[in-house]
C-alpha cells in the first residue's frame, strides 16, 4: 500500500529545496554583500540533504528527538523551520546578514528550533553522542520520568568524517554503552575540494560495526530497485555498485544523454540490459541513475521507521551533492552558485511567480488547506516549544573553607568538593564531575569515593572486594556522580557541553565540573569554544598551571591559558591564590551557572552577570601558607569582581605590585623588602583579570554612551593612586594578561610573566629564570619607580 504521506512529503521536499536555494541566491544576487563576497558551499551541500531532512522533520522525528544538522545544510534547516512556523521571512531574507538566519545553525544566534549549534565540523556530531549519555544519566538518577527518551541524531557530511574528534567520541561511546543515537552520513562522495576516495563507505561500515553500531546502507532508491527487478537489472546494479565515484559524479552533472552513452558503451548489445536502458528517455534515465537511497523518500521512511531498538545506528545514505540543481555532481560545486539565468529557469520549473518567492505554498499543487493540515500533524512539531526550563538548584550562602594552614588551591578544591559530597543537599545531588583519566591527580578522588562513578549497570571495585588496600573506591552504578573518560580532552569539553545543556535539552538541571591538566586546555580548545558558543553551563578546573609545574619541563607548563580565559566569550576566568578565595568563587560559580536573565550591567562592576555563563578555574599544586582572615561580604564581593587590596597603598604611593595566582608569596615578599625604600607601596591581589578587564571595557562603553558616572571595579581600586605611581604586574603565565592595567588610568607599567617554554628545575629556579621571583619584581619596581636604590635588591644574573 502506498504511504499516504508521500504526496505531501514530495511536495514539501521540492518546496524546501526551492526555499533553501532562493535563500542563498537572495544573499548573493538580490542582496549582495557589499564587499562582493560570494557565498558558495551551502547551495550544493544543502541540496544533497533535502530529502533526508524532509523525511526526518516532517515524518520521522518526535518532539523528544534532538538533531545536529550538518553545517552547510543550514538553509534547508531554516526553510523547514520557516514552514513549521519557527523562523521568520525577515530573517530568511537576511540570511548571513546582520541579525539574519545564521550560516550554520546556532542555539544562541538563531530564533528557530536549533538543538545543537554546528559550524566547526565534527563537533556537532560528537555532541549527539554525549547528549545521549547525559540523557542516560538523567534517567538513571530517576529524573524526568514523565518524558520519553529521545534519539540524538547527527546529519554528517562524509568529508566531515575525517575529523579526529568523531573517532575519539566513538571510542568513548563504546566504553559508556551508548544508546539512542543515530548518525546519518550524507555520502555524496564529495569534499570541499574534490571527490572522496574510492571505498570509503566500506571503511565507515567496518569502523562502526567494530564499535557495536548497527549499520544501514541506503544506496539504491525505489526506482533503482524496480529497475533491478527487470530483465537485465542485475547487470545494471553491478555496474552502479562498481562505478568509480568520480565517474558517477561526472555523469550526473552531464545528464541523461551522457548516462545513455556510457551505459550502452559498457553494457550494450547484451539484450535485456540494453532494452532496460533504451526504453527510458534521457530525462527518465537521468532520474533513475540519480535515484540513490538518500534521495528516495520511500526508502528513507522504511529505513528510519524500521528501527525498533535503542542500539546506536549509522545510516550511510548515498546522495548527490547539488541534487535537483544544475550544478549537481560537479566536483567544483562546493563554491558554485546558480547564476541569475539558471535561477530564473529553476523558478519557472518550480512554478514560482516573480515576487512570490517567499510564499509558503507558492508553486505547490496540493490544496493549501490540506498542506496546512499536514504541517499541523507533523509529530516533531506536536508540542511546539521543545526547549525546557529547569528550576534553580539552591546554593548555600557560603561553602565550607578548609582550615589547613598550608595547602594548594588544587588541594583546597578537592577538600571543598569532599565536604559537599558529605552533605545531603540538592546542590551536592546535582553536581556531576568528569575528567579525562586524571580524576585522582586533579583531587577528585575524595568526591568519587563518596559519590561513586556513573554507569547504567553496577560494577564493584574488585580491589575492594578482594581486600587489597587502596586509597580510592571505584564503584560504578546508576546513581554515581562522576563520569570517567578516556584521555581525550576534546571528549571532556563536548561532554561538559552536553551536561551543561541538560536543563534545556532534558528539563533537568545538572551542575557539571570537569577537571584536566591546565596545559592541555589547548588540546580541547575548539570544543571548549563550541561549548561556550552553545551557552552550555559548566565549571572547568584546570590544574596544575604554569611553570610552577617545574619538574615536568616545558612540555607540561602552560603559558597562554590565562589569555584564553581572558578572551573566551561565555567563560568567566579566575585564578585564585588562596583557598578562601576559591571557596567564595566556587559558591558564586554554582549560582552563576544557573542564571539566564536579561538585565542592565551591575553598576558596581559593569558586568552582565545576570546572563550567566561557564567558569574556568586556573589552579595550582603549589602549597602556600593560607591567610588567617575573616572573609567579609565586602572582601567576598571584591574577590568575585576580580581584585582586592591585600595591602592598600598610601596617598603618595610610588609603586603597586599586582599579582595573580600562585606567585603570591613572591609578590608579598617583594613588597615587604621594598617598603623601606619606596613610599606607600601597595599590593593588589587579582583573582580574575578576565572580569576586571570586562568590567573596565563595559564601563568605557557606558561613558561613551553618556553614562558619565560609570566606573568599573578596577578604576575604583586604582582611582586614588597618584599619577607618578608605577605598576608592576606578575603572573605565572603570559605577561599580557595583566599588561593592560596601565591603560586604565595611565600609570607606567612593567608586566612580568612567562613568554617562552620553560624547562625542568625547582620552582625557585624557574621563577628566577623568568624574573617572576621576589628579586625580579624588585628589579622591575626600581626601574619603573626611580628613587634611591632598593637595598634588598640583589644583582640579577
Amino acid at each position: 500500500m502506498t504511504d499516504p504521506r508521500l504526496p505531501y512529503l514530495s511536495e514539501f521536499e521540492r518546496k524546501i529545496l526551492w526555499l533553501s536555494s532562493w535563500t542563498i541566491h537572495n544573499a548573493n544576487h538580490v542582496r549582495p554583500n557589499r564587499d562582493g563576497l560570494k557565498i558558495g558551499g551551502h547551495q550544493a551541500s544543502s541540496a544533497s540533504l533535502s530529502t533526508i531532512m524532509t523525511a526526518l522533520y516532517l515524518a520521522v522525528l518526535r518532539p523528544e528527538d534532538r538533531v545536529a544538522v550538518k553545517p552547510h545544510a543550514s538553509p534547508i534547516f531554516h526553510a523547514i523551520q520557516y514552514l513549521l512556523g519557527h523562523q521568520t521571512r525577515e530573517k530568511l531574507e537576511n540570511f548571513r546578514g546582520y541579525k539574519g538566519a545564521q550560516s550554520y545553525p546556532s542555539r544562541t544566534k538563531d530564533i528557530d528550533d536549533v538543538d545543537f549549534s554546528t559550524g566547526s565540523v565534527g563537533l556537532g556530531v560528537a555532541q549527539t553522542l554525549f547528549a545521549s549519555l547525559v540523557q542516560d544519566y538523567v534517567k538513571a538518577h530517576g529524573w524526568s520520568k514523565e518524558r520519553p527518551e529521545g534519539r540524538m541524531i547527527a546529519l554528517v557530511g562524509d568529508a566531515e568524517m575525517d575529523e579526529g574528534n568523531i573517532f575519539e567520541a566513538l571510542l568513548e561511546g563504546w566504553k559508556q554503552g551508548l544508546r539512542n543515537t543515530w548518525w546519518i552520513i550524507d555520502y555524496n562522495r564529495q569534499s570541499l575540494d574534490a571527490v572522496v576516495r574510492e571505498g570509503l563507505y566500506a571503511r565507515f561500515e567496518s569502523i562502526f560495526r567494530s564499535f557495536g553500531w548497527d549499520v544501514v546502507v541506503l544506496k539504491h532508491g525505489s526506482l533503482m530497485q524496480e529497475a533491478f527487478r527487470e530483465p537485465g537489472g542485475d547487470r545494471l546494479r553491478d555496474w552502479i555498485d562498481s562505478c568509480p565515484n568520480q565517474l558517477y559524479s561526472a555523469l550526473t552533472f552531464q545528464g541523461g544523454a551522457a548516462w545513455r552513452k556510457r551505459l550502452l558503451d559498457d553494457l550494450g548489445d547484451q539484450g535485456p540490459v540494453t532494452r532496460l536502458i533504451e526504453k527510458r528517455s534521457d530525462e527518465e534515465l537521468a532520474r533513475l541513475m540519480a535515484n540513490l537511497g538518500g534521495h528516495d523518500l520511500p526508502s528513507l521512511l522504511d529505513a528510519f521507521e524500521s528501527i525498533d531498538h535503542d542500539r546506536p545506528t549509522v545510516f550511510i545514505a548515498y546522495t548527490i551533492k547539488g541534487m535537483g540543481l544544475p550544478l549537481a555532481g560537479h566536483k567544483d560545486n562546493h563554491a558554485g552558485l546558480l547564476t541569475p539565468t539558471q535561477m530564473d529557469g529553476y523558478r519557472a520549473s518550480a512554478k514560482v511567480r516573480p515576487g512570490h518567492e517567499w510564499d509558503k505554498f507558492e508553486g505547490m499543487s496540493l490544496p493549501v488547506a490540506d498542506l496546512e493540515r499536514f504541517l499541523q500533524s507533523v509529530p516533531f512539531n506536536a508540542r511546539g516549544k521543545r526547549r525546557f526550563e529547569a528550576p534553580v538548584v539552591p546554593v548555600p550562602r557560603e561553602l565550607p573553607t578548609p582550615a589547613q594552614p598550608s595547602m594548594s588551591t588544587q588541594q583546597g578544591f578537592g577538600l571543598i568538593l569532599n565536604e559537599l559530597a558529605r552533605s545531603d543537599t540538592p546542590l551536592a545531588d546535582r553536581i556531576v564531575t568528569t575528567a579525562p583519566d586524571v580524576t585522582v591527580s586533579t583531587n577528585l578522588g575524595a568526591w568519587v569515593n563518596r559519590r561513586g562513578l556513573f554507569a547504567r549497570e553496577e560494577m564493584k571495585d574488585i580491589f575492594k572486594s578482594e581486600r587489597i588496600p587502596s586509597t580510592f573506591t571505584w564503584d560504578f552504578g546508576p546513581k554515581g556522580q562522576h563520569i570517567e573518560l578516556g584521555i581525550a580532552e576534546m571528549n571532556l569539553f563536548i561532554l561538559l557541553s552536553a551536561l551543561g545543556l541538560s536543563h534545556s535539552l532534558f528539563g533537568e538541571r545538572i551542575l557539571p565540573i570537569g577537571t584536566l591538566y591546565d596545559p592541555f586546555i589547548a588540546r580541547g580548545l575548539d570544543a571548549l569554544n563550541y561549548a561556550c558558543y552553545q551557552d552550555a553551563r559548566f565549571i572547568v578546573a584546570a590544574t596544575p598551571s604554569g611553570v610552577t609545574l617545574s619538574p615536568e619541563g616545558g612540555a607540561h607548563q602552560s603559558i597562554g591559558t590565562p589569555l584564553i580565559g581572558l578572551a573566551q566569550d561565555g567563560l568567566a576566568s579566575f585564578e585564585p591564590a588562596f583557598v578562601d578565595e576559591l571557596s567564595v568563587i566556587l559558591r558564586w560559580a554554582f549560582d552563576y551557572l544557573q542564571r539566564d536573565g536579561e538585565a542592565e550591567p551591575n553598576e558596581r562592576s559593569w558586568l552582565r552577570d545576570e546572563t550567566g555563563g561557564s567558569v574556568y578555574l586556573r589552579l595550582s599544586t603549589r602549597t602556600l601558607d593560607q591567610p588567617q582572615r575573616t572573609m567579609t561580604p565586602e572582601l567576598a564581593a571584591d574577590v568575585v569582581d576580580g581584585a582586592y587590596w591585600m595591602r592598600k597603598p598610601g596617598p603618595n604611593a610610588q609603586v603597586v605590585v599586582a599579582y595573580t595566582g600562585t606567585v603570591a608569596p613572591e609578590a608579598i615578599e617583594a613588597v615587604g623588602l621594598m617598603a623601606e625604600d619606596r613610599r606607600d607601596i601597595g599590593l593588589l591581589a587579582i583573582t580574575s583579570a578576565d572580569r576586571l578587564n570586562a568590567g573596565w571595557t563595559a564601563a568605557q562603553r557606558a561613558r561613551e554612551r553618556g553614562l558619565v558616572h560609570a566606573r568599573s571595579h578596577i578604576e575604583r581600586l586604582l582611582g586614588d593612586l597618584p599619577p607618578h605611581c608605577g605598576l608592576v604586574t606578575v603572573i605565572d603565565g603570559h605577561p599580557a594578561t595583566l599588561a593592560w592595567l596601565g591603560s586604565v588610568l595611565g600609570h607606567r607599567t612593567r608586566s612580568l610573566g612567562v613568554e617562552h617554554f620553560g624547562q625542568t628545575g625547582t620552582v625557585q629556579d624557574l621563577y628566577r629564570h623568568f624574573g617572576i621571583d621576589a628579586q625580579g619584581i624588585i628589579a622591575a619596581a626600581e626601574m619603573i619607580a626611580p628613587g634611591r636604590p632598593i637595598r634588598h635588591l640583589k644583582a640579577l644574573v
